[in-house]
């Protein structure tokens, strides 16, 4: 593994010298960076140029340019653009907006379309796996920038429109109702009574919840509530322990279950230091979380189940702690809307400039302006990892051993988690570590329409003005990134398929 690494660093710091020098070449030939300057009075202009002419060493040759260049880059030094600021804080500015922007839709791209391609792969050739397919190519064949922009007329100008008067007309919670009844009869195994059970159940319940919204505008002040937090924990460790240790009460089910009755008993304990806490003190809660539902899983689940406890624990943990955190945001939403005007879903920008409110109205002003964005990377993004991730478990289902281990007698939930899921990833695998080396380099037409300055818009900028300091700048970061999340893909590689030896 270490001559493998070592190999793959060498290899790489070579095809990244070459490749910012071609870069580099190109980046100081798309165009004249003095255009501007020339059109100035005649008794300004000389000076202008000679200014700039120095700070960007425009009377050397290229080659020249290129070395000093990365001889300051190997310190850790960018230089400056041609108007003298910082690269490196331009840069720094860039990659936390870029980190902010797509990350996450890439991680909830990435973890809902292996959900749903795997799902779709189960239940192959019926109404949900049509649904999806057709649903995955719609998404894929759409523009990001007319996905934008219809998410900015009817996700926020609309939306924040709709939330002066939140009544959900009648016909819209039908139609909501019964596709949501379609939905799960899809999903259900079994004949047609079975199916028709599961459609009024599920059409019942969301046509009384979103009456029940509608009926009490909880959106103009929303929150879930202990209840529904309590609900919420005990549902996801029973849905945790049933997918990591099947569906009969053992240790794995007792651990989640304890780790989920933790949770909803500190979310009154802790109700005063949640009332306006800082970012150390929720990375601090998410840790003692971590350590919590591990110490349970191992106490709880004993020599033969302590590794399935610990998992079922430590997901449910998480888990309920995704949804105290969740409640406290929406419990500050009516004063952060206010604040905004009753429009607490912006349509430009990371953040609304020189806001001042508790760290939970801080979070919403985040997610405000974040929301749009992120879902039109996901939409974009969630076809292709369904497809991919339906289409290799369909593939990995008809193997040997996938047959074998049916044969020898394991259960089928054992069969698709433990052999078909694990070898599946492989192809999904390549195409996650793509995905995440490029889009460090940020989404140039998305930042374009929300009106984001991020890495895309440090690139256009430095085309535009034919200023290599920040293309190249840009270059490194995204270069760097693709090189290393390709190494770690083949790492992954030999962890997801033990047939695989990077010797």
């Amino acid at each position: 593994m270490l001559v493998f690494i070592a190999r793959r660093l060498v290899v790489s710091v070579f095809v990244l010298f070459a490749a910012t020098f071609v870069m580099f070449v190109l980046a100081t030939n798309t165009g004249d960076p003095l255009a501007d300057l020339r059109e100035l009075p005649e008794n300004a202009r000389e000076a202008a140029m000679a200014e700039r002419t120095e700070r960007m060493r425009l009377d050397l040759p290229v080659h020249a340019r290129y070395l000093l260049w990365l001889g300051a880059v190997a310190t850790g030094d960018f230089g400056v653009n041609r108007q003298g600021q910082d690269v490196n804080v331009l840069l720094s500015d860039a990659v936390s907006a870029t980190m902010q922007l797509v990350v996450a839709a890439t991680l909830l791209a990435i973890i809902i379309g292996i959900a749903i391609g795997i799902v779709s792969a189960l239940r192959q050739y019926s109404g949900f796996d049509h649904s999806v397919t057709f649903g995955a190519f719609v998404a894929f064949s759409l523009p990001i920038f007319w996905v934008g922009v219809l998410l900015k007329q009817y996700g926020a100008i609309e939306f924040n429109n709709w939330l002066e008067q939140p009544v959900i007309p009648a016909p819209l919670i039908v139609a909501v109702a019964l596709a949501a009844g379609l939905a799960w009869s899809s999903l259900v195994v079994g004949d047609r009574r079975t199916r028709v059970i599961a459609f009024a159940g599920a059409a019942a319940a969301t046509a009384g919840v979103l009456t029940f919204v509608s009926v009490t505008r909880w959106f103009t002040d929303p929150g879930l509530g202990p209840v529904v937090v309590a609900i919420s924990a005990f549902g996801a460790a029973v849905g945790f322990s049933v997918l990591i240790s099947g569906p009969r009460p053992n240790r794995p089910m007792y651990a989640a279950l304890a780790s989920a009755g933790t949770g909803t008993v500190l979310y009154f304990a802790l109700s005063p230091v949640l009332a306006d806490p800082g970012l150390v003190v929720i990375v601090g809660l998410a840790a003692a979380t971590v350590v919590v539902c591990v110490v349970l899983g191992h106490v709880i689940g004993g020599v033969l189940y302590r590794r399935e406890a610990v998992a079922a624990a430590l997901w449910t943990g998480l888990f309920t702690g995704g949804v105290i955190f969740v409640d406290r945001m929406l419990r500050s939403f009516a004063s952060y809307s206010a604040s905004m005007q009753g429009r607490p879903i912006s349509t430009v920008g990371a953040s609304t400039p020189n806001y001042q409110g508790t760290f939970w109205e801080l979070s919403l002003d985040s997610a405000g302006h974040l929301a749009l964005p992120t879902l039109a990377l996901i939409l974009v993004s969630l076809a292709t990892y369904t497809r991919y991730s339906r289409a290799s478990m369909l593939e990995v289902m008809n193997q040997d051993y996938v047959r074998t281990a049916r044969a020898k007698g394991l259960p089928e939930r054992t069969v698709m988690t433990r052999h078909a899921f694990r070898n599946g990833l492989i192809p999904v695998t390549t195409l996650a570590a793509y995905d995440f080396g490029t889009v460090i380099g940020g989404a140039v037409v998305t930042e374009t329409v929300f009106g984001w300055r991020a890495m895309g818009h440090l690139l256009l900028t430095g085309l535009n003005e034919a200023d290599p300091a920040p293309v190249m700048a840009f270059f490194v970061v995204a270069g760097g990134a693709i090189v290393l999340f390709n190494m770690v893909a083949d790492i992954t590689y030999a962890y997801l398929d033990p047939r695989i030896r990077l010797s």
